[in-house]
């Protein structure tokens, strides 16, 4: 393995993980010691596949929606440039498996989503790239991702 970079990541040998998983990937510690945690949300074997860009894109608004509906402290959630899948940013300190308890609820609410309901912020005062979006593929994702951690008992990495 390439020696530690500043990026965590980096770090990581992306051949050696089997997606879907959740897993930490950094705790930092704040000047007045709030505590705050980055999960790898891993929706795809790295290398091997990727989501569309619409599908993430998606899924990257419904997820935002949702998740803050289901955890108190959420940061954020951002899609990976890879487009693998999500970092989620949180105050405090989770348990790998509550993250993943949290996101199979939301991801079960996803792949529900009825075509009659607009996604939230698909419009061009909300969003910056508001054509590029595709719900079936966001709906897709969250199953595959649903289907994987059930079977494999939370994935937590």
């Amino acid at each position: 393995m390439k020696e530690a970079r500043n990026v965590e990541s980096f770090s990581l040998d992306h051949t050696k993980v089997r997606a879907p998983y959740v897993r930490i990937a950094g705790n930092k510690n704040g000047p007045v010691g709030d505590t705050v945690t980055k999960f790898d949300v891993r929706f795809c074997q790295p290398n091997e596949e990727f989501m569309e860009t619409g599908a993430i894109h998606t899924l990257e608004h419904l997820m935002a929606e949702y998740i803050r509906d289901e955890l108190e402290g959420v940061i954020d959630l951002s899609p990976m440039g890879c487009r693998t899948g999500f970092y989620l940013s949180v105050f405090g300190s989770p348990e790998e498996s509550y993250i993943a308890e949290k996101l199979r609820a939301v991801l079960v609410k996803v792949a529900a989503w009825p075509d009659s309901e607009d996604v939230p912020g698909v419009d061009p005062v909300m969003c910056g790239n508001w054509k590029d979006h595709d719900l079936e593929g966001a709906r897709r994702w969250a199953r595959l991702w649903v289907e994987g951690i059930d079977r494999k008992g939370w994935a937590c990495f």
